[in-house]
């Protein structure tokens, strides 16, 4: 479901349909895709306000941190 959702809206930025999208496109494309919404979704929750930091706790942070390096607790 996701990929069909991130081939529309590659067709929608570049103003083709999602078939040519299709052929066109690769994972660059997706890749920047994805970051470019997450960026602009990150601003639109700041311009309004909403709670757009998670409130994480010290400890949530560190497993978080021990997981990344691969020391499971």
């Amino acid at each position: 479901m996701m990929s069909i959702l991130w081939l529309d809206g590659l067709a929608k930025r570049y103003g083709i349909l999602p078939s040519e999208a299709l052929n066109r496109c690769n994972t660059f494309d997706l890749y920047i895709m994805d970051c470019a919404m997450s960026f602009e979704h990150y601003h639109h929750q700041k311009s309004t306000n909403k709670n757009f930091v998670p409130d994480y706790t010290q400890e949530e942070l560190q497993n978080m941190l021990n997981l990344s390096k691969g020391n499971w607790q």
